[in-house]
């Protein structure tokens, strides 16, 4: 049996693709033989100041050196060599998605975090990654072997289908509101539809990213659609899932993804989907699930929203193929079994 110690900067009940991840890989590898448990790192990173590398060294030194350490690559790939060096031990790097390739960032620090983030999973023992798309970016633009990495994509848990409201057309996106989603994208896109009878509910956090948010309340206020798009903010449970079954369409605005866990919850429910292909949202839900647009192309996504919005035959095929797709898709027992086998030094 390997004991397993997870690092996690930040508060891991945040309603976050990433962090959702990291609850339930915990919640599920005792079943697999691997107890688990928790280091709470400093919640600036992949930011972090001098008293943030020195608290998070503290923290590293606490872990029994003969257990398995797995970090999330929110921190790890912001490690520096000064404790890199200092790991002892089997290292695991869990990557949702390159910190470099965060919408917003200036070039120079683009750079900086992609030169961090090789030298931290040149040093891991091996790599876990949520996507293929997010492999192949690891492969071939980071220089990491393959061999090294296994692909555990998130899991999905089962959901009745949603049944839709019709009058006005419910259009639903979800995740917390930060400048890679694109919903200032989203609303430029919706404006010019205004003889379709819409409306746009954004369900995800507010308190991320300010500048993101102004963006998207700016766009709403430009032209006129308080009372067409509602942000509602982090939501519980019962609302999101009220919402789902609520919604005509889903659409993801995502600059890129590294898996688009919203995307299977939406196919998981049988909801048509408008998406911009950014990373890996487009192997996420396919082409019969989906109409694809250029990521961050606004003309693309106003006439794919068109489309969507005013063929009911269109959206019923594509709902189909979501539900179908959706029986398909992982389970997150399956997730925390691949992690389990890297963990336990086997091949998943």
């Amino acid at each position: 049996m390997a004991e397993a110690v997870f690092a996690i900067p930040g508060d891991l009940k945040a309603t976050t693709g990433g962090y959702a991840y990291d609850r339930r890989v915990i919640e599920l590898l005792p079943a697999f033989g691997v107890p688990v448990s928790v280091l709470s790192l400093p919640g600036s990173f992949p930011n972090p100041d001098a008293n943030d590398l020195d608290e998070t060294r503290r923290i590293l030194e606490t872990r029994h050196a003969d257990s398995v350490l797995l970090v999330d690559g929110l921190a790890y790939g912001a490690f520096p060599d000064t404790i890199l060096g200092k790991i002892p031990g089997r290292v695991i790097g869990l990557v949702h998605h390159p910190l470099f390739l965060e919408t917003g960032l200036p070039h120079a620090r683009k750079v900086e975090l992609k030169a961090s983030e090789e030298r931290a999973l040149e040093r891991a023992n091996h790599i876990i990654v949520t996507s293929r798309a997010t492999k192949r970016i690891l492969t071939e633009h980071m220089a990491i072997s393959p061999d090294k990495i296994t692909i555990a994509e998130p899991g999905t848990d089962p959901a009745q289908r949603a049944t839709g409201t019709g009058a006005p057309l419910q259009i639903l996106a979800v995740g917390a509101v930060m400048p890679r989603k694109g919903y200032d994208l989203l609303v430029e896109a919706l404006a010019p539809l205004d003889t379709i009878d819409w409306r746009l509910t954004i369900a995800g956090a507010l308190d991320r990213h300010q500048q993101a948010v102004e963006a998207v309340q700016n766009a709403i206020a430009k032209h006129g659609l308080e009372n067409r798009v509602t942000l509602a903010g982090k939501v519980v449970p019962a609302t999101l899932d009220r919402f789902y079954d609520c919604a005509d369409l889903f659409v993801s605005a995502s600059l890129f993804e590294g898996y688009g866990m919203v995307l299977a919850e939406a196919m998981a429910r049988g909801l048509p989907i408008v998406l911009a292909a950014g990373g890996a949202a487009a192997d996420t839900a396919g082409e019969a699930a989906a109409l694809h647009v250029e990521a961050g192309n606004v003309g693309q996504l106003t006439s794919a929203l068109q489309r969507a919005l005013t063929d009911k035959k269109l959206r019923d095929r594509l709902a189909d193929a979501a539900w179908e797709a959706g029986r398909t898709l992982p389970t997150w027992h399956e997730t925390a079994r691949r992690i389990a086998a890297v963990i336990l030094g086997l091949r998943p």
